[in-house]
């Protein structure tokens, strides 16, 4: 097998070990830890932690350790977390948060970095286009690394459905589940008696050995960059100061663009937020017990994926904007539905449609938002992509913070309001297109941004 390739799938299975134990982690966290909202605190900071550390940390790690290590350790950041949940209280799971929120920039700017110089080096080989082979890596990585969102919450549910403390629901219970929860702890009283302390170690072990693979992975088998390459991608990693990298970030709002798509933006952290924070806890657990969690994830996992591939395929044809439509159709439907629906276990199936069609629409999210901040902005990819994680990372934030302090409904309506707010704005970025470019149809322009898509390291 050739050297490079080799490397690529060490990289995308430690990637896959490690976030099989993170994603079902993250998944369980507002109904595992519900008490007095510790489990939605816990991200709220995470995402916090991740918004100082990608503007600081990634150059200074990369140009210090390598991406090897830089992986490796940041990798460890991880472990700590699930590290924290055996004993989650306040001093556990806010520190620990804290800690993984600050190893994840790092951990996905070293993976971008070794995966950009290892196709680099082999096209310069093979006398091939370094763009094409870049493209493949990040093909293959991405093909191996969407897959844990299943496998990490498919080990949670079988583990959880071997519980025996299984109780009926009564219609009593099950009228404070959906829109209009009774802002009460759901989890312990509905559904199940709540999961005993073995099988929360029992799963919390299986997730801590998995990201101990993963470091292992990294750092037995997986090759240090060549120093010549190494060299060269630290100049461009340090050619401008922390400070005017961090300005740079901020200056870039004075394009009028940009400003108009931080709603969107936003908006890509408020709709994660609320499937992983809000929909997991108050209508699955509360109506059908935790061990349905991963199912349902499962359904939102696959559905992504899939959709991711099929529309970065069929986008060429369809242009972004009949993309972006069919994304605000689909949620502003899921919205509603779920603002009149009253959960039951009598409708299963209706349990597995909200992911599926939220999956749907937050592959068109991710990729065409991606791709619409590499189309327009070309000439300053750093700082529109450091606004995207910035924007993005703070809608996670708000979401989480303000979970346990409103009921559903009303976080439904703020994020039907963001919603709408969004796809005004956009119109107005498309409207500016097209007077800057009249007759030219954006939305064939094709760009590499395969680095960013669903970088999100959470």
């Amino acid at each position: 097998m050739e050297r490079n390739l080799k490397n690529v799938l060490i990289i995308s299975f430690g990637f896959l070990l490690l976030f099989t134990a993170y994603g079902g982690l993250q998944s369980l966290q507002s109904s595992l830890h519900s008490e007095e909202g510790l489990g939605v605190a816990s991200l709220s900071v995470l995402y916090a932690a991740l918004i100082l550390s990608s503007m600081f940390l990634p150059p200074i790690l990369i140009k210090k350790l390598g991406c090897k290590w830089t992986i490796a350790g940041s990798m460890c950041c991880y472990i700590a977390f699930s590290l924290g949940n055996f004993y989650a209280s306040w001093y556990t799971l806010i520190p620990t948060s804290v800690i993984l929120g600050l190893g994840g920039a790092p951990l996905w700017s070293a993976k971008c970095t070794y995966l950009t110089i290892a196709g680099n080096s082999y096209a310069e080989k093979a006398g091939k286009n370094g763009k094409d082979i870049i493209n493949q890596y990040f093909g293959v990585f991405f093909l191996v690394f969407q897959s844990s969102g299943i496998w990490g919450n498919l080990i949670s549910s079988l583990i959880f459905s071997q519980a025996s403390n299984k109780v009926e629901i009564s219609e009593e219970d099950l009228a404070c589940c959906g829109a209009y929860d009774c802002m009460a702890d759901t989890t312990n009283t509905t559904g199940s008696a709540g999961p005993s302390n073995s099988l929360i170690y029992t799963l919390l072990g299986i997730y801590t050995a998995s990201g101990v693979l993963a470091v292992l992975l990294i750092v037995i088998f997986l090759d240090q960059i060549k120093s010549e390459q190494a060299e060269t991608e630290k100049e461009k990693l340090e050619t401008p100061s922390f400070c005017s990298t961090f300005l740079a970030t901020f200056k870039h709002l004075k394009d009028k663009r940009q400003c108009l798509l931080i709603p969107l933006t936003m908006y890509s952290g408020f709709e994660q937020g609320f499937l992983s924070g809000d929909y997991t806890k108050t209508y699955v657990t509360c109506a059908l017990g935790i061990h349905y969690v991963g199912y349902v994830m499962i359904c939102f996992a696959a559905v992504n994926s899939l959709c991711s591939l099929l529309f970065g395929r069929i986008s060429q044809f369809t242009g972004r904007k009949l993309l972006f439509a069919l994304a605000a159709v689909a949620n502003t439907a899921c919205i509603i539905a779920l603002l009149l629906w009253k959960p039951h276990p009598n409708q299963l199936a209706v349990f597995f449609v909200f992911p599926a069609l939220w999956g749907l629409s937050d592959s068109i999210w991710q990729t065409q938002t991606n791709g619409l901040y590499g189309i327009l902005f070309e000439k300053h990819k750093e700082a529109a992509f450091a606004n995207y994680r910035l924007w993005e990372s703070l809608g996670f934030v708000i979401a989480y913070a303000y979970s346990t302090k409103l009921q559903v409904y009303i976080k439904l309506y703020i994020l039907l309001s963001v919603l709408v707010l969004s796809m005004v704005t956009y119109g107005a970025v498309e409207y500016i297109e097209a007077k800057r470019t009249p007759g030219t149809p954006t939305a064939t322009k094709k760009e590499n941004v395969a680095p960013h898509t669903q970088e999100t390291p959470m």
